[in-house]
């Protein structure tokens, strides 16, 4: 009885307060079951030591061990963090903190000489407020995440100077294009009716495609500096492989990754008859600046980032060569490309506006898809050994739980990656 009690006396609450308590608990559930599903491959670090049997042939046991640690200690980072995150929402939930913004930022708009009929002036300084607030509050577990975690297991490329104006810089765009698509936004909300919703999301959607159409031309130069392949064989190969396709490829361009981490990446983007191909740096065994032997005396090299500014990016010496081969390189392609050719952006774009767990369910799918298409360009046997090579560089964690892996992994485990090349992988 005493349960059914406190049901009826929530539901006798003000409508207000049932709200304020269903999105708390919503929040906390939510938060509870990522910890749940966390703990349990933390479980899966803490107890795999040795090199699984099926492992023994593509990893040795120094490159297990250094994965092992690196995700066991990003894990340890994400658990905290999260928490803090959690609890921080709370307080400022419980104890006004909203509210509180609100009001700032109604006098601010009063001293400023703004009357009560600006709302949407208001409701933009409010949102500059609460984003200042969140990267105040976020600056200290990025510092930790790049200075001690990144640097620790040998990813970090940047000097704290470097850090502080990258993140002044990122503060500063986003203000740019968040200021003005919310006020937009909010004038569509004050005129739209009943059907505001809907306006609201079409807005939202055509925002969504616009940025995703002018980042890399517009937005990305601004933090890294971006150069076109030179002319060879790799560059030739690339667009021999793109028109086999019908890909309508106009520029490779390569990026300077590797003065923020030595992680590695390759995408494309584009739309209609415009598509560009991006390659990290620290992708093209080559390439990449961190195989040069410039680094091997003084351990620093000075670079221009493209500013004029002439600063300093750290470069770790390495005890192995980073990145893949240009035939492994081209294998990468081939299952990115697969991605363009089987329609894989286009559906993800629909699918994610609808679940996010649909959309890392169909995103496993279109992985192995993608690498069943490269595996039809003659690439199965150089992927094979490209994403050994970039599990390596990357410290990727071989061993998955399987609900962990379920929930979150939008690309397949490798060994399930693996296994599906290597079931009509060329001699």
């Amino acid at each position: 009885m005493g349960m059914w009690a406190s049901l009826d006396a929530m539901w006798e609450m003000p409508a207000e307060k049932r709200i304020f308590g269903a999105v708390l608990v919503f929040s906390w559930t939510v938060y509870l079951w990522e910890t749940f599903l966390a703990q349990r491959q933390r479980r899966i670090y803490k107890t795999t030591t040795h090199v699984p049997p099926e492992l023994g042939q593509i990893m040795d046991s120094e490159t297990f061990e250094k994965s092992r640690l690196y995700q066991l200690d990003k894990s340890t980072f994400s658990f905290w963090s999260g928490l803090y995150s959690e609890i921080e929402g709370t307080l400022i939930l419980l104890f006004g903190g909203i509210p509180y913004l609100w009001r700032l930022s109604g006098r601010f708009c009063g001293y400023a000489g703004f009357g009560p009929e600006h709302e949407i002036t208001q409701s933009l300084v409010f949102l500059l407020l609460a984003t200042l607030f969140s990267a105040s509050t976020g600056l200290p577990w990025s510092l930790y995440n790049t200075f001690v975690i990144e640097e620790k297991h040998g990813f970090n490329q940047q000097t704290l100077g470097f850090f502080m104006k990258d993140a002044i810089k990122k503060f500063v765009v986003t203000q740019c294009i968040l200021l003005p698509v919310s006020s937009l936004l909010l004038y569509i909300i004050k005129i739209g009716g009943d059907y505001f919703f809907i306006y609201a999301w079409l807005f939202t959607l055509v925002v969504s495609l616009v940025l995703v159409t002018i980042y890399a031309d517009y937005i990305a130069p601004l933090f890294d500096k971006f150069t076109p392949l030179p002319e060879g064989k790799l560059k030739q190969e690339i667009e021999v492989m793109a028109k086999s396709i019908d890909f309508p490829l106009t520029k490779v361009y390569v990026v300077e990754g590797s003065k923020r981490s030595s992680h590695s990446n390759a995408y494309f983007y584009g739309f209609f008859k415009n598509k560009r191909i991006v390659l990290f740096d620290t992708l093209l065994e080559e390439y990449s600046v961190l195989n040069k032997g410039l680094q091997e005396e003084s351990g620093v090299e000075p670079r221009k980032d493209g500013e004029g500014d002439g600063e300093e990016i750290k470069a770790k010496v390495k005890n192995k060569k980073q990145g893949c081969k240009n035939e492994e390189v081209l294998a990468v392609l081939g299952h990115e490309l697969g991605h363009w050719k089987l329609g894989h952006t286009v559906k993800n774009i629909v699918i994610s506006q609808v679940l996010s767990f649909c959309l890392t369910v169909l995103s496993r799918r279109f992985e192995f898809q993608a690498d069943a298409f490269a595996k039809k360009l003659g690439k199965a046997k150089d992927l094979y050994s490209a994403l050994i090579k970039l599990n390596k560089d990357n410290l990727g964690f071989p061993v998955s739980d399987w609900l962990f892996s379920m929930w979150h992994y939008s690309h397949p485990p490798l060994l399930e990656r693996l296994q599906a090349l290597k079931n009509t992988k060329q001699d």
